[in-house]
This record gives structure tokens, C-alpha cells and sequence, in this order.
């Protein structure tokens, strides 16, 4: 399948300063996601996919401000608005302004070879953020600025107690609005 286009997208100019790079499989889904047919399926049997959609709603529920960039092979796979639309509560759905993935298809396979934490600091310095952090599997890439990575294992994705600690704590160092009154 072709990458994602821009519909959808937010523009560079009205990019918001707070951003979580998410991806989804170990992650929000506890194992790999594979294409079946014209849609995806989880790796382990009975496992249901985005299975950790709703603890990730309630963490980020006390920051409103907070975005999200999908950085999930997802998005090359189905494209922006697919990608987007699989995540199941539409309060998550609301959230996404893009993804890291560019928007053109001649640039795809180029960016695909990037490592991660490359993906998500090209998106970082495109849009000038200065507030921001990444929920994945994936480590590479990420060196320069581990304090941004909340890192998932393999098999056990947000569902593991620890990583939601790590993930409470993290958002609130991140995004926490201070009252200067």
C-alpha cells in the first residue's frame, strides 16, 4: 500500500508545542500487528488489538493540550486517516494532528530507513517542538534524548505496571501546566 497523504494533517505553522509520538504495535497492542487482507490482525491469538487504548486515555486525560503524532509503520501500511481511524476511543482519535510519515510517496522508502528516534526528531525539528515525548518499542534513534522515550517491551506494551508509572511521571515532568500566580 502507498504511505499516508496530507489530509488530515496539521500545517507546519499551526504545529502545537505539545506532542506524544505514538506508535501502536507493543505498545498499545501487547504483541505485532499483520496485514490480513484489508486489515490487520494481532500477532497472538486472542489478543485484541489497541488492547491499552483506554489506559492511555485516562493517563493523558489531565493534560488536554497534549497531541499525538502517530509513529507507527501503521501509517505507511494504511495511511493517515486508516491508521488514525483504527484507534478505538474517538478521544484518542481527536487527538492525532499527523504523523511522523511523510506525506508524499516518493520520499516513503527513504524515511523508512530512518531509525525511529530519526523519524520522530526530523518531525521534532520540522515543527520546532520543545515539548514532547515518544511511547514505542523501538529504542534506535532515540540516544540523543532517551528522557523523551517511555519505552514499551515486546509482548508486553503499555500494559506493563511500570511503564505506566514511567508514563505518568513523564507526562507530568513534560506537560505539566505550572501556575506562576
Amino acid at each position: 500500500m502507498s504511505a499516508a497523504g496530507g489530509k488530515g494533517r496539521i500545517s507546519e505553522a499551526s504545529a502545537p508545542g505539545n506532542v506524544l509520538f505514538l506508535d501502536y504495535d507493543n505498545c498499545l497492542t501487547r504483541c505485532d500487528c499483520y496485514v490480513v487482507g484489508e486489515g490487520a490482525v494481532a500477532s497472538e491469538p486472542g489478543v485484541e488489538l489497541f488492547e491499552y487504548a483506554g489506559i492511555l486515555e485516562q493517563l493523558l486525560e489531565p493534560y488536554p493540550d497534549v497531541r499525538i503524532v502517530i509513529s507507527s509503520d501503521w501509517v505507511l501500511t494504511f495511511g493517515f486517516e486508516r491508521a488514525r481511524d483504527a484507534l478505538p476511543l474517538a478521544s484518542l482519535r481527536d487527538r492525532v494532528i499527523g504523523a511522523t510519515y511523510p506525506d508524499d510517496d516518493k520520499n516513503a522508502l527513504q524515511f523508512s530507513a530512518l531509525t525511529r528516534g530519526e523519524q520522530v526528531l526530523q518531525y521534532v525539528t520540522r515543527h520546532r517542538l520543545r515539548s514532547w515525548l515518544a511511547l514505542d518499542d523501538r529504542k534506535d534513534g532515540f540516544e540523543s534524548c532517551m528522557l523523551n522515550l517511555v519505552h514499551c517491551q515486546r509482548g508486553v506494551g503499555l500494559g506493563d505496571r511500570d511503564v505506566q508509572r514511567m508514563l505518568r511521571e513523564r507526562l507530568y515532568a513534560t506537560f505539566h501546566v505550572r501556575d506562576w500566580r
